[in-house]
């Protein structure tokens, strides 16, 4: 056991004084030690009753033989993060939960891992931790929120986002704005949406990471609680079967992820996140693989934010991952022989119901015939570009329009709150990308805002930001290159007419040529951030949006 470098052994009293100095007795210190990596804290609604869930694996572990060993996490919350300096820290932090997990389990080695992640970089960055150090491994998060209500009907979290900008409009009054605010959030776990904390809990599942339900089960429910438990139990039989988290991720795996992603419509940050993951495992990804597996994968269910009819609770009730992936696996798109941490993915479909033909459609009446996701290209983004196609209207599938250009998001809130966006227009946020910005911010903040002014079925939104996963309507974000690196986003002018196709997968500057390489000619001036600290360090080392925004190997 890989315990035993700290623990077996006349050379290895010191290290034995020092566990018995945590109450550990000499038969415990023979049985395989587990680490369980929890993100628990008080501040996040995802992770504030995740020591319950802790509680219950820590208790399979003991059933099946282990000693538990917890730990945590940092974690940074997008909702609270969100629309100021704070949201540059997001996406960093999931490089900096990797890096601080492989510090803990390589200075402290034990055996096997369970990660308790919730909420959008903390799941990612767990999962690169577990590739990195490859021990067995399981996931179990924290599970989703149930839906709000409002006036009769649920509202997710995007709900009370748009409601501020309808609000500044004039047409929202301080009292429903209190009542909306009130009612959103209605306990614990993820926001209630397919925002970016459950696409990745979704996603996990589909590659293989964690027990069946595990994606979907809602945070409050005791179902798990014992599926926490079985998780505990599980770990232990993974450690005898030596089944590593490398042995269950690769290349089968990602395909199945990404088909997965396509069919649900998760957030865009997706692709940022199973790019990096691929990267980790050793599969060679790029953006062009999301558009080539979304072009013939159906987009078979859609939930809150892209509808009002059906939230990750809705897909619970009806089988969860495992009953969209059963549909997908109809049209021969699935590998059905991949492993997962509890048998191959066949097994786990066969024992899913089928499609309940509302909540997640059948094959033969799809929402999309292509997935939720989009890749457009261009000589704005010869790297390529993201749009979260499933949550588009179809009046802005196709859309010309004047650039109103901004170099943060602060100054493009501003102007939208001062009723200076006008329909028709493509307002352009750069310098917001990995190392512009740098951290990625999303725009959650300006999207909404157009929402909320009625302008979200005429004016596109074009970034080498991201968006978060409550984010609808044309917005194309990872724009790369990013404007910081050179980009053409960096020699958009005032007024430029810019044109997206969606349906065609172009982004494009509708600039001369010569009048493109004169301005580039004159160079760009980026903003001094006056960058100190991690951020400084980050934005050295960041790579694009197109390689995951990972660190430069």
């Amino acid at each position: 056991m890989r315990s035993d470098l700290i623990k077996k052994g006349p050379t290895r009293a010191s290290h034995r004084a020092l566990l018995k100095a945590l109450g550990l007795t000499d038969r415990e210190i023979k049985r395989p030690f587990v680490a369980v990596v929890c993100a628990a804290s008080d501040y996040i609604p995802g992770h504030m009753h995740l020591q319950n869930i802790a509680d219950a694996v820590k208790a399979g572990i003991q059933a099946g033989g282990g000693v538990p060993f917890e730990f945590n996490t940092i974690g940074v919350c997008d909702g609270i993060a969100m629309n100021h300096q704070g949201m540059k820290y997001s996406l960093c932090s999931r490089e900096l939960i990797a890096d601080s997990i492989e510090v803990m389990l390589t200075a402290h080695p034990l055996d096997a891992v369970v990660f308790i992640p919730n909420c959008d970089k903390i799941v990612p960055g767990m999962v690169l931790a577990a590739l990195r150090l490859n021990l067995p491994s399981i996931f179990i998060s924290g599970g989703p929120m149930y839906a709000g209500h409002h006036n009769g009907e649920r509202i997710g979290f995007n709900d009370v986002c748009e409601a501020v900008g309808t609000h500044a409009a004039g047409k929202m009054s301080d009292e429903e704005l209190c009542e909306i605010e009130n009612e959103v959030c209605p306990g614990c776990g993820s926001c209630s949406g397919m925002y970016t904390a459950n696409s990745m809990n979704c996603l996990t599942e589909a590659i293989g990471l964690s027990l069946p339900k595990a994606g979907t089960i809602p945070a409050v429910k005791s179902a798990r609680i014992r599926l926490a438990k079985e998780s505990g139990e599980r770990i232990m039989e993974l450690l005898n079967e030596n089944l590593r988290p490398r042995d269950i991720i690769n290349k089968d795996a990602v395909e199945n992820a990404i088909r997965s992603d396509m069919a649900l419509g998760c957030s865009t940050n997706t692709v940022l996140h199973l790019t990096a993951i691929a990267n980790e495992a050793g599969v060679e990804i790029d953006m062009g693989i999301f558009d080539e597996l979304g072009k013939t994968t159906p987009q078979i269910c859609k939930l809150s934010p892209a509808t009002r009819e059906f939230y990750i609770e809705d897909l619970d009730e009806v089988g969860g991952i495992a009953a969209v992936m059963k549909e997908l696996a109809k049209a021969g798109i699935i590998h059905t022989d991949a492993v997962t941490v509890q048998g191959m993915v066949g097994d786990r479909i066969a024992k899913a119901p089928a499609a309940d033909g509302k909540c997640i459609r059948t094959l033969d009446n799809p929402y999309r015939k292509d997935g939720g996701i989009a890749v457009l290209r261009g000589n704005l983004a010869p790297e390529g570009s993201v749009v979260k196609q499933g949550a588009v209207l179809p009046d802005m599938m196709v859309h010309e329009g004047p650039a109103r250009v901004f170099n943060s998001e602060e100054e493009a809130c501003d102007a939208i709150f001062g009723g200076k966006i006008e329909a028709g227009d493509v307002v352009v946020i750069r310098y917001e990308g990995p190392k512009g910005g740098p951290g990625m911010r999303e725009m959650l903040t300006p999207t909404s805002a157009l929402a909320g002014y009625g302008l979200d079925n005429s004016v596109a939104l074009i970034t080498d930001g991201r968006f978060s996963g409550a984010s609808k309507g044309a917005a194309i974000g990872h724009v790369s290159p990013e404007a910081a690196a050179g980009g053409l986003l960096a020699f958009v002018q005032e007024g430029d007419r810019i044109s997206v196709d969606i349906p065609n997968r172009k982004l494009e500057l509708l600039v001369p040529d010569e009048e493109i390489e004169k301005r580039r000619q004159a160079g760009f001036h980026a903003p001094d951030r006056q960058l100190t600290g991690y951020l400084k360090r980050y934005a050295a080392m960041v790579t694009s949006g197109a390689r995951g925004a990972v660190f430069e190997k």
